[in-house]
C-alpha cells in the first residue's frame, strides 16, 4: 500500500496563501488526493447566505355539510380554483321546502288571530250585544209586571183568585228574566272591552313561536348551500351526487392556497444566523433560477430529534429546530410536500 507523501513546506504555504484570501471573503477549497476541503467562505460564494432544504406546507380543510342530506348537485371538480363565498355543493332540500310552507301558513292564521285580538269587537257584534240587553229587559219587565199583576190578585181575593202554581212560576219567571238581564249586560262589557290581556300576549307568543320554526327551517335550508370559506383549490372530491351527507362526511377537500410555508429544520451552530422576519428565497428544481420571495415568520423553541425527511447539507445531528419561511405565491407555483432550498440572507 502506498502512501502520499506531501511536503510540508510547500502545504504551509498554500495554507497560508488561502487564509489570507478568506480573510478577503473569498470561498476557498483545496483538494489533496482524492479528498476535498473547505478552507473557508459562506455556503454560497460571495453571498452571506445559510442554505437549508425543505418541504413545501399547506393547511387544508375538510369542507362537510352542517346538515344530514341527499348530495344533490357539486359543480367543481379536483383541481379547480375555488374563491371564497363560491358554491361548491348542494343538499336536496324539496322537503325542507314543504315544510316552511306549512310553516308559512300557520304564521299567517296565527297573524291574523292576533289582529283579531287587538282590534276587539266588531261594531255590529257590540250592537247586537246591546239590542239582546234590551231584549232581555223587555222580558224581565214584563216578567216583573206579571208577578205584580197576580200578587195583587191573590191578595185582593184572599188566594183563592190564583193558584199557588201560577203564583211560583210567575215568581220563577221573574227570577230567570232577571239573570238573564244581567247575563247579556256581561256579555256586552265584554265585547267593548274585547280580549283579555294575557290572551293577546298569548298569541303573540304563539306567533313568535311560529316564526322562529319558519326562521329554523330557512336556516336549514340555507345549510343546504356548501361554500368555499377561502380561496382554495380542490385536492380531493369525496362524495358524489346521490350520496348521503353529513356533518362526519367531509365532500371536499381543500388546500389553502394562503398562508403557504417552507417546513425546514436547522441545527444548533446555525440557530443564532436566523431571526424572525429575516427575507429568504425558495427555490425549486424545476424553476431553479426563478426564486420565490418570502421571509422567517416561525422558529420553533423546542429541540426535537432528527425528523425521517429532514434534509441538510451537512451531516445530521441529534437535534434540530423547526423554522417555517413564510412566502407569497400569487401564482400558485408551489405545491403541498414539494422539495425545496431555502437560502436565508443571514447578516453574518
Amino acid at each position: 500500500m502506498k502512501k502520499i507523501l506531501i511536503p510540508v513546506v510547500p502545504l504551509l504555504v498554500i495554507v497560508g496563501a488561502g487564509l489570507l484570501l478568506c480573510r478577503g471573503g473569498k470561498n476557498i477549497a483545496m483538494t489533496i488526493g482524492d479528498q476535498k476541503y473547505q478552507l473557508c467562505g459562506s455556503r454560497e460564494s460571495g453571498k452571506q447566505e445559510l442554505t437549508l432544504l425543505g418541504n413545501i406546507d399547506i393547511r387544508q380543510v375538510s369542507l362537510a355539510f352542517e346538515e344530514d342530506g341527499r348530495v344533490d348537485a357539486m359543480p367543481v371538480q379536483e383541481g379547480d380554483s375555488v374563491q371564497a363565498g363560491q358554491l361548491v355543493a348542494t343538499l336536496d332540500t324539496q322537503t325542507l321546502s314543504i315544510q316552511a310552507q306549512q310553516a308559512r301558513a300557520r304564521l299567517e292564521a296565527q297573524r291574523q288571530t292576533v289582529l283579531e285580538l287587538q282590534a276587539g269587537s266588531r261594531p255590529q257584534e257590540i250592537a247586537q250585544g246591546k239590542a239582546r240587553l234590551a231584549s232581555a229587559r223587555a222580558e224581565a219587565a214584563y216578567a216583573h209586571d206579571d208577578l205584580l199583576r197576580l200578587e195583587g190578585i191573590s191578595k185582593n181575593t184572599g188566594g183563592r183568585g190564583v193558584s199557588r202554581q201560577e203564583l211560583a212560576k210567575a215568581r220563577s219567571n221573574d227570577r230567570a228574566a232577571r239573570a238573564k238581564v244581567e247575563e247579556m249586560q256581561e256579555n256586552l262589557t265584554l265585547l267593548e272591552l274585547g280580549a283579555r290581556v294575557e290572551e293577546r300576549e298569548r298569541a303573540k307568543a304563539r306567533l313568535k313561536e311560529i316564526q322562529a320554526d319558519l326562521d329554523l327551517i330557512l336556516h336549514r335550508i340555507e345549510l343546504g348551500v356548501l361554500k368555499a370559506p377561502v380561496d382554495a383549490i380542490v385536492r380531493a372530491r369525496l362524495l358524489e351526487p346521490g350520496d348521503m351527507a353529513s356533518s362526519q362526511k367531509p365532500v371536499y377537500t381543500l388546500a389553502l392556497t394562503d398562508p403557504k410555508w417552507v417546513r425546514v429544520y436547522a441545527g444548533e451552530k446555525d440557530l443564532g444566523r436566523i431571526m424572525p422576519g429575516m427575507g429568504a428565497s425558495v427555490f425549486t428544481d424545476s424553476r431553479p433560477g426563478i426564486p420565490v420571495e418570502g421571509q422567517v415568520g416561525y422558529i420553533s423553541s423546542v429541540a426535537e430529534f432528527t425528523p425521517k425527511p429532514v434534509q441538510t447539507e451537512e451531516l445530521r445531528t441529534s437535534l434540530l429546530y423547526e423554522v417555517r419561511v413564510f412566502v407569497k405565491d400569487p401564482e400558485n407555483i408551489l405545491r403541498m410536500g414539494q422539495p425545496v432550498t431555502v437560502k436565508l440572507h443571514t447578516n453574518e
